[in-house]
């Protein structure tokens, strides 16, 4: 068999082709295709003379249609595409209903690959209506992605978008993620501010976390297509995130609101971790200031001069470890560097952004006498806690600068840079080291990339893969890139 191009002389060939699978499809309740509206005859005739319908010829004549193109499609440029900076497109693929299931389908398709590579494209991608299960099926069995959903101009339906990769060198582009939360019991401190200023459906109130970049069991983030990073991590590999494909994935990104105070926590380094919670990482986290009150104020390490025995003994009085704490004030802006062991808590009214390590880990020293409705209070781990806290550490609050781009944090597990693209002025990313993850915390902003952009709005987060190409920020806002080291 062989694919060609359509000649004048096929035309009335290929209409009837798809007037077949249009009334076929319409049997089955499909909506995709009516003969007539779309496809037509002057659609057909107008992409024989462009030079882009080709044919599947077999011995019998005919048996296949495919329009294949390198144009861009403005309809689809706000899907969550993760392949290519260079993609063509296959339109209107169809197969004689008689011969459906017989492999044709896929001769064409491949055939179309091979031509769109020829032509210098890096992925193909194609569209069928949301109630086409055939296509749904054939599509998936050939391992295209599925990349979202789109509304067809031609019928004003929806439509599933698919892609595939057509060389080893193709780019993966930034992707778009879904957070996963923790709300009610577990974050009784939590409010509702994650969904009246970043727009997030959150699942109930309280929500005190927005796990916006999560390979935590079961509180794993996803894409646009409910897939989830581990998944994501196990198809794509060092595409997606470079080293990390054979090695745990190192970091969590969360988005917290405290309507009222956190407990007094302190987390394990890796060591402690390994050793004691079955071979788990540590905990070295960050924050950024998103909202705080005048005059709020931190847990911020343990007064100077305190002493380990001081500690236990006020630990086991309740209130009397409030005295020992250290309070520093913190406003919009403001990073706070905290090293594994450095005790610290959140204040009642602070909304911050958190990068930390992969790790799930908390000992709790104090819950300011907190109790639920059943009068009892949350559990504490003085022992664990009393073990790996760091008495010597007192870091201060650092106001992060205006400038366009600022690297803020460069240690041992991550770094941070935060961005301040302004009208008129486009900000470049730095260069990506494993993986990134760029959060926008105020504004609208366009994620530009060669040939396409994608607009990130406030509260939302993309995965920045390994591979992907350069990058630049437009628009008036401010975001913050984080990346493992």
């Amino acid at each position: 068999m062989l694919l060609r191009k359509a000649t004048e002389a096929d035309l009335d060939t290929l209409c009837s082709l798809y007037e077949s699978v249009s009334a076929y499809l319409c049997s089955q309740g499909i909506t995709q295709w009516q003969w007539g509206a779309y496809p037509s005859r002057a659609l057909v005739k107008d992409d024989i003379e462009a030079g882009r319908m080709y044919c599947l010829q077999a011995e019998e004549g005919i048996i296949a249609a495919v329009c294949i193109s390198a144009e861009p499609i403005q309809s689809h440029s706000d899907l969550n595409w993760l392949f290519g900076v260079r993609p063509g497109y296959v339109h209107r693929l169809a197969v004689l209903p008689s011969l459906w299931r017989k492999g044709y389908g896929k001769c064409a398709l491949e055939a179309a690959a091979r031509t769109l590579a020829a032509l210098g494209c890096d992925a193909l991608r194609c569209g069928a209506s949301e109630d086409n299960s055939f296509a749904d099926s054939f599509y998936r069995a050939l391992g295209m992605r599925a990349a979202g959903c789109t509304q067809a101009t031609e019928l004003q339906i929806a439509c599933r978008a698919y892609e595939l990769r057509l060389s080893e060198d193709c780019p993966l582009l930034p992707l778009n993620m879904h957070p996963s939360f923790r709300a009610g019991k577990l974050t009784p401190w939590g409010g509702e501010r994650l969904k009246t200023v970043f727009d997030k459906q959150i699942p109930e109130v309280p929500t005190g976390e927005s796990l916006e970049v999560s390979c935590i069991p079961g509180l794993e983030s996803t894409d646009d297509c409910g897939v989830h990073l581990p998944e994501l991590i196990s198809r794509y590999g060092e595409k997606l995130v470079g080293p990390y494909a054979s090695k745990p994935f190192p970091l969590l990104l969360k988005l917290i609101d405290a309507k009222e105070p956190l407990s007094v926590q302190v987390h394990p380094n890796d060591s402690y971790a390994h050793d004691h919670e079955g071979g788990k990482l540590g905990k070295t986290e960050a924050w950024l200031i998103l909202d705080a009150a005048e005059g709020a104020e931190l847990t911020y390490g343990i007064q100077p001069g305190t002493t380990l025995a001081e500690l236990a003994s006020a630990c086991q009085h309740g209130s009397e470890v409030e005295k020992l704490l250290r309070r520093v004030k913190v406003k919009p802006g403001d990073v706070c560097y905290i090293p594994a062991g450095c005790v610290h808590a959140i204040d009642a009214g602070i909304m911050l952004y958190e990068i930390q390590q992969s790790s799930d880990i908390t000992y709790r020293f104090y819950d300011w006498n907190r109790v639920d409705a059943d009068g009892k209070g949350r559990e504490l781990h003085l022992k664990q806690a009393l073990a790996v806290t760091r008495l010597d550490c007192a870091p201060e609050p650092v106001p992060a600068p205006a400038a366009p781009i600022a690297r803020v944090l460069d240690e041992t597990y991550f770094t941070l840079d935060i961005l301040n693209p302004s009208e008129g002025k486009e900000v470049d990313l730095p260069g990506i080291c494993g993986f990134g993850l760029l959060t926008v915390l105020s504004g609208e902003l366009k994620l530009c990339w060669q040939g396409a952009s994608r607009v990130i709005r406030k509260g939302q987060t993309v995965l920045i893969p390994a591979s992907a190409p350069s990058l630049s920020l437009r628009g008036t806002g401010r975001a913050a890139l984080s990346m493992p080291r």
